[in-house]
């Protein structure tokens, strides 16, 4: 029996972020990270699509039984934005709900107002955020605009996190002529907290996390 929501992370400094959500706002969720860095590397130099079966494998093998464990991974949410469309197509193959961490966020994006503007960090994340924006708003007129925040990915690379969050915040406090901001990756999520503008700011985690654990079975009473 699966037990638990499964995440796809392609780093490790995501599980703390979803471990801290989870005993916030959600105590006693269990949680399943699997961390996979070489899927965004090989997404960002082929494209996302040219990852799709090694995705597939993985999440197949994440079952209860190990290496094609029956029954699947259970409920997945998938918390790198570049791989976010293609992990959702693979939900009739793996018999399984597959989420992406931004798919709420999205949501509450297009609600919020037509003038959307976009901070990411790097460029294969782009077109994914965009289509997921464009495929919220059901056909409502949106304007959405992308920055991608130089120098921010390498800081975040080089482990200095703190750096890269600076980057983004100043970027954001920078946006004019906006409804609502959206910070498309969980690695600028916590900028969040560091912007002045008044302009809403929109992340990620949180939303998501709720979304991907409402997918699980209710559970029986014992």
């Amino acid at each position: 029996m699966v037990t638990g929501l499964l995440l796809l992370h392609t780093s490790p400094v995501h599980v703390p972020v979803f471990e801290a959500l989870r005993d916030r706002s959600h105590p006693g969720a269990v949680l399943r990270h699997l961390v996979v860095p070489e899927l965004l590397d090989r997404a960002r130099t082929e494209g996302p699509e040219a990852v799709a079966p090694a995705l597939l494998g993985l999440l197949t093998d994440a079952g209860p039984g190990g290496a094609g464990g029956m029954g699947g991974p259970g409920p997945v949410l998938v918390t790198c934005s570049t791989l976010g469309a293609v992990a959702e197509g693979l939900t009739p193959a793996l018999g399984a709900p597959v989420l992406r961490v931004d798919r709420p966020m999205a949501a509450a994006a297009v609600r919020t107002g037509p003038r959307i503007v976009v901070l990411a960090t790097v460029e294969s994340t782009r077109a994914p955020t965009e289509a997921l924006l464009a495929e919220e708003a059901a056909g409502a007129a949106v304007s959405v605009r992308t920055q991608l925040v130089a120098g921010a990915w390498e800081r975040f690379a080089a482990g200095d996190t703190a750096g890269c969050l600076a980057l983004v915040a100043a970027a954001a406090d920078a946006v004019s002529d906006a409804d609502v901001i959206v910070l498309a990756q969980v690695s600028i999520a916590a900028a969040a907290d560091l912007v002045t503008t008044r302009v809403p700011v929109l992340s990620s985690p949180a939303t998501g996390l709720a979304a991907g654990l409402a997918l699980l079975p209710a559970r029986r009473p014992s």
